[in-house]
């Protein structure tokens, strides 16, 4: 098979796949993802305004964190909800922020210089842990965990070709597989009362619900989800999806908040 032949093979499977998924609303949720983002600005006990997505700003506020807690972001560049949880514990507490990827440590790093001030950054510790073996090191440790777990990030693939060529099925069937491992991982980690908030930008339910649902199945008794509002986001068999096309352009954002409760 010829490169030329391949790629028009992985936009055809990508393309059929999520038309699967959506049907007829496919069409329009394409064009709403392939629309440029329109960020809003985060400012609160910051030293100058950080600019992100709205459903994310929406996704780190649903942890309700108070001064003094202990919290773990678990996939945490370029750290725009690090900001947002850092702002909160207002120097108080711990927070530690992890990515395993140094090129995006790196850009987790120059985030938190660049937007707190030094009485925040002084309880921030900035780890590069695989996620996936946290629950080995470190158990019924955190109050608060983050996990906006790696995910196929379909908005990015559809705009840059070089990954539109490069995508297959295996490919959000592997992170599936990453993303339990870590969501698994995280409720060893967090202490028994404490929340854990799983969250994707991913719009297939591989990914997105299906990994609450391997969690019931796995870790039946453990835990419970904590149902929330949000005006901008649809009710998925698990948790809430913000999607681009019915939220002016905000997200596409899963999440789902869940609670120790073993």
């Amino acid at each position: 098979m010829s490169k030329k032949t391949k790629k028009i093979d992985s936009a055809i499977e990508f393309d059929n796949y999520y038309r699967s998924l959506f049907d007829k609303r496919w069409d329009v949720l394409k064009q709403a993802l392939l629309k440029e983002k329109e960020n809003i600005e985060y400012s609160s006990n910051l030293i100058k305004p950080y600019f992100f997505d709205e459903a994310s700003l929406f996704c780190a506020n649903l942890l309700e964190i108070r001064e003094g807690d202990n919290i773990l972001d678990m996939c945490a560049a370029p750290g725009g909800k690090s900001l947002v949880l850092a702002s909160k514990l207002k120097g108080t507490g711990q927070l530690t922020s992890n990515d395993r990827s140094s090129k995006r440590r790196a850009r987790l790093h120059n985030v938190l210089e660049q937007h707190l001030c030094e009485e925040y950054k002084a309880n921030i510790r900035i780890t590069a842990h695989d996620s996936t073996k946290w629950g080995l090191f470190e158990q019924e440790v955190y109050d608060k965990i983050l996990l906006d777990a790696p995910c196929s990030s379909e908005r990015h693939v559809l705009s840059d070709p070089a990954y539109l060529n490069q995508w297959s099925l295996n490919r959000p069937k592997h992170l599936s597989y990453q993303q339990f491992a870590m969501l698994a991982a995280a409720l060893e980690a967090v202490k028994i009362g404490g929340l854990i908030l799983y969250s994707t930008c991913a719009i297939t339910p591989l990914e997105d619900e299906d990994v609450i649902k391997k969690l019931f199945k796995k870790r039946k008794g453990r835990f419970e989800l904590v149902d929330f509002d949000c005006t901008i986001a649809e009710n998925r068999e698990y948790g809430k999806i913000v999607l681009p096309d019915v939220s002016e352009n905000r997200g596409p954002l899963y999440f789902c908040l869940i609670r120790r409760i073993k």
